[in-house]
């Protein structure tokens, strides 16, 4: 399966397409009841969709639908998103409900948003603009959805797939919970290092100033860094990159802060000259580590 990083490389979606649809979020909220009713009188009026629904199961379903809807203007399109995405779609395989009407649906919502954005008081490239973006993320969503169908279809007639699948489930429920480890540690680490600070500040009441300049300078470098370690996780558990340079970092403040410690207990200049060695190579790979980062972005 692509991942959906992939997929929204391959349709050319960018952060300028999610500024746009989130823009738009205020506009479809106001017509999103209209786009609802018209889809509400396709379900009844085509026969293969209206067995799905009584009355109360297509008031539901509208509902959810609209949800839906307005999840295409969140502005948001990370992992979560994905995982929502592939659960609609795998709701609609256990309820047996063709793919066709999937498309139809999603026909549907694509032509009356392109009304909406037709009739908007913008120039006509900002219009076309925001009709591209739509499409893309309609799209994309779709494409995410039908996954689910191919999965399915591959699940029944694959016996290697099924243990493949099996696999990679454990796999992931095994990587967030070595996530969520690794979380706690962080926590329970940058409580560590808030402590280490804490004592440095006190040799400055102890009356020990150099000691403790030198000291609490270097803790709260490593403060800073924890924070940043933290900042890392969380925003990889939310389905951010992950940046290397952040570990990089690390080692570069742990060598500043050796150094300070050494100057500070007067050892051989040996030893200092090779910690500012180490610093200079480590900088160098973090200038580069930053450089390539940038540029992916």
């Amino acid at each position: 399966m692509r991942t959906f990083k992939e997929i929204k490389h391959d349709y050319r979606f960018t952060p300028e397409d999610e500024r746009r649809l989130a823009s738009l979020r205020p506009l479809m909220e106001e017509q999103a009841a209209e786009i609802m009713s018209t889809l509400s009188l396709w379900f009844q009026g085509t026969k293969g969709a209206a067995r799905f629904f009584d009355e109360n199961t297509l008031k539901k379903h509208i509902v959810e639908q609209k949800e839906w809807f307005l999840l295409l203007f969140s502005g948001v399109y990370d992992n979560r998103y994905y995982e929502r995405m592939i659960g609609i779609g795998m709701a609609h395989v256990r309820r047996s409900v063709d793919v066709h009407f999937m498309h139809r649906v999603a026909n549907i919502i694509k032509n009356s948003c392109i009304g909406v954005l037709s009739k908007m008081d913008e120039p006509r490239e900002e219009i076309i603009s925001n009709i591209i973006s739509l499409g893309k993320i309609v799209d994309i969503t779709l494409d995410v959805i039908t996954t689910s169908y191919i999965e399915e279809e591959m699940r029944i007639y694959s016996p290697v797939y099924k243990v493949k699948s099996a696999l990679i489930n454990f796999s992931e429920k095994f990587s967030q919970t070595t996530n969520f480890m690794l979380v706690f540690a962080l926590i329970g680490l940058t409580l560590g290092v808030v402590w280490l600070f804490i004592q440095d500040v006190l040799h400055l009441f102890a009356g020990d100033l150099e000691r403790g300049i030198i000291s609490s300078l270097g803790s709260m470098l490593l403060l800073w860094l924890m924070i940043e370690l933290m900042s890392t996780e969380i925003s990889h558990l939310k389905g951010g990159k992950f940046h290397i340079s952040v570990f990089v970092g690390v080692a570069l403040v742990t060598m500043i802060r050796e150094t300070m410690i050494a100057t500070l207990r007067h050892e051989k200049p040996e030893s200092i000259y090779y910690l500012i060695a180490a610093i200079l190579v480590v900088g160098f790979v973090y200038w580069i580590v930053t450089k390539a980062e940038e540029r992916q972005r």
